[in-house]
Order: C-alpha cells, then sequence, then structure tokens
C-alpha cells in the first residue's frame, strides 16, 4: 500500500464563523470518508488501501468556505480525479470532499493551497 493517500478537505468556515460543533464537523467527513469507501470500494487503490487497515494514510485539510470546497469539487471533476463531495441534508450544504485513495503522486497537486485542519 506504500504511498497510497486518501485526502479529506472539510469547510472550516463551519467551526469559526457558523459555530458548528467539532463532533459535528467530524461527523461530516466520517460521512463522506463512509460514502467515497463506498462509491469506490472496487477500485484497485482503494482495495489495496483497505488491505492494510492499520497503516491508511489520510490527509485532512481545512478549505475556508463553500466556495472554495465547491472550486475543488468543480477541478477534480475536470480532471477526473474520483472523490465524493459530501452535501449535507437537509440544509443541502456542501461541508465536506473526500478522494478516494490514489497514489500520493497522482493526486498531491491539487490540494497544495489548502492548510492542515485545526480546531
Amino acid at each position: 500500500m506504500s504511498g497510497i493517500v486518501q485526502y479529506v478537505i472539510v469547510r472550516g468556515d463551519l467551526m469559526k464563523s457558523m459555530q458548528w460543533p467539532v463532533g459535528a464537523v467530524i461527523a461530516q467527513a466520517c460521512h463522506a470518508c463512509t460514502a467515497v469507501t463506498h462509491l469506490f470500494y472496487n477500485d484497485p487503490h482503494t482495495r489495496d488501501y483497505l488491505a492494510d487497515l492499520d497503516n491508511m494514510h489520510k490527509v485532512v485539510l481545512e478549505a475556508p468556505d463553500d466556495k472554495s470546497l465547491n472550486d475543488l469539487h468543480m477541478k477534480l471533476q475536470e480532471s477526473k480525479i474520483d472523490h465524493k463531495l459530501w452535501i449535507e441534508q437537509p440544509e443541502n450544504m456542501p461541508t465536506c470532499l473526500v478522494v478516494k485513495p490514489y497514489p500520493k503522486e497522482e493526486v498531491q497537486r491539487y490540494f497544495k493551497k489548502f492548510k492542515l485542519f485545526k480546531n
């Protein structure tokens, strides 16, 4: 599984300006990770990633707001990078984006402008 990584991008404004509790934000990331794993379960990189559960590598990054998250979503779609944009219901609000597991060198460039997620 060497070099396979999963990127998780969470909206930072959910906690900062919208006053969401940390647990609610973590739940969004969990929903998106579960969904992307289900959607791409039979993908070879996903299978390799899941074959060594004790050594999974995730990078959790912060998008400043919904516009930056949606811009990333559009860029990934254009580049045919498999991912899931989690839209919280019933609010119909994008909260998190997770990329299926990929070799780091294939996807790292899409996330360079995002900082590590911090509380």
